[in-house]
């Protein structure tokens, strides 16, 4: 770990089931929550792999596996795909906004329904309003909502945090009622447009898995880096 977070204290946590590949155990290190997270040392800890999930800052660290790889797209480089350019097209009717990361009726609603209809064995079910709360939001991060509109139907979100090295994209839920609009390949290319117009230089994706499927499109998004050994190096 880079010589910024050296005077930082983590924990590891006991050996858990993991939640992206089969007959596997996982371990987490986590930043100790009474540590102080400045915007600098969020971006650090951002570089070095980790990811937030409500105040808590954290990145796998297992014994026996190195699957879990962090990416980031180049954001002033990136030229979408043919299927890609087809989701904006097919989109040419949603328009995006930013606004405050905050518990809204609206967007809860919709968190929810996203839960329930796509995620319904996962670790977010059952939504609640203290667990959107709890898991989407924190006090010290710069966290803002990509509201994504289809006429005035509030149909995406994709929660991202603001740093001077550029965007995490932290979550995405979105109308589980539309598949045939790729709304989340959308929120993705939405978010590279923002971070050009914030002149930011990465989107942090989180963790590509290759042998799990929901966590290998990361890779779709070029040109892209994965953190390998402790180096940011590109994909070919």
């Amino acid at each position: 770990m880079q010589d910024e977070l050296g005077d930082k204290q983590f924990f590891l946590t006991p050996a858990h089931t993991c939640s992206y590949l089969p007959r596997r155990e996982a371990q987490t290190l986590f930043l100790d929550p009474r540590e102080t997270i400045t915007t600098h040392t969020y971006q650090k800890l951002t570089e070095n792999g980790f990811r937030r999930s409500g105040s808590h800052m954290y990145r796998p660290h297992c014994k026996a596996c190195n699957a879990c790889v962090p990416s980031r797209i180049v954001a002033p480089d990136f030229q979408p795909r043919r299927q890609q350019r087809r989701v904006l097209r097919r989109n040419a009717d949603v328009h995006t906004e930013v606004a405050d990361a905050t518990y809204r009726q609206n967007t809860y609603d919709l968190y929810a329904r996203y839960i329930v209809g796509r995620h319904p064995d996962g670790d977010m079910y059952p939504p609640s309003p203290d667990q959107f709360r709890s898991f989407l939001l924190s006090q010290w991060a710069n966290t803002l909502f990509l509201n994504a509109y289809l006429d005035d139907a509030l149909v995406a979100v994709a929660v991202t945090d603001y740093h001077p090295g550029g965007l995490s994209a932290i979550y995405t839920f979105f109308d589980p009622d539309l598949p045939g609009r790729s709304l989340g390949v959308l929120s993705i290319l939405k978010q590279i447009e923002l971070c050009r117009d914030l002149d930011l230089a990465y989107l942090y994706l989180g963790y590509w898995i290759r042998d799990c499927g929901k966590m290998r499109y990361k890779t779709d998004y070029r040109p892209v880096e994965l953190l390998v050994n402790d180096r940011w190096v590109p994909v070919r």
